[in-house]
């Protein structure tokens, strides 16, 4: 199903999907290999194209990742400058009732993540963790797949999918590498991105702060 969005629709209109994504309607795997193909056209530095992005359909091997993930998560939501952290100290107000929502669906995630039809883990070669490189490398490496994963995302948005950026299972990557195969040492995982068939397409775009107060000309 294509939803024919234009640039500025799917742009605008891509959003973290948690309660909408529908946990009953299994994924055709080629229809994530057609958004993975079109991650594939993303920059990538030097053309190195030292990606990888592992889809997880197995039932088993996404409970695994889900149990490593809400591992992670029992530490998270105690974390200074986590979500709940944030929700806890904001002002009465839309930007307290966005926070709210915002831990309110996460929670939920969390509490179904084995349950999403497919998990896809973009992956950079090389391994990052605990790196000293210069943050000219650093940001040159996740450069090379960030843009590509927000592509699937985006290819993924237009065909009626929902997906959200996690990176929770990071706190057990090792682990995570075991369940699937990927070798430790060689390649660095950089997100779990959950996908489904979302519930309704009408999303719209999020409320943000003023760009007077993010957008600079000419200096800071």
């Amino acid at each position: 199903m294509m939803l024919n969005l234009s640039a500025d629709e799917v742009l605008t209109t891509t959003r973290a999907v948690r309660q909408r994504l529908d946990l009953e309607k299994p994924v055709a795997p080629e229809v994530i290999r057609e958004c993975l193909d079109i991650a594939l056209q993303g920059p990538t530095g030097g053309n190195t194209q030292g990606w990888h992005f592992v889809a997880v359909f197995d039932a088993d091997k996404r409970a695994a990742l889900a149990d490593l993930y809400r591992q992670g998560w029992a530490r998270y939501t105690q974390a200074q400058g986590s979500v709940f952290d944030l929700r806890d100290r904001a002002k009465p107000g839309p930007d307290r009732k966005q926070m709210v929502r915002v831990a309110r669906s996460a929670d939920y995630l969390a509490e179904n993540l084995e349950r999403v039809p497919v998990h896809v883990l973009p992956c950079i070669s090389g391994r990052m963790g605990g790196s000293p490189m210069p943050n000219a490398s650093l940001a040159s490496v996740y450069g090379s797949i960030l843009p590509a994963t927000w592509s699937y995302m985006l290819a993924a948005r237009n065909r009626g999918l929902g997906t959200c950026w996690t990176t929770v299972h990071l706190m057990h990557e090792e682990a995570a590498a075991d369940v699937l195969g990927i070798p430790y040492d060689e390649i660095t995982q950089v997100a779990l991105i959950p996908t489904a068939y979302s519930i309704g397409t009408d999303f719209k775009p999020a409320h943000r702060q003023p760009g007077d107060d993010s957008i600079h000309v000419d200096g800071w």
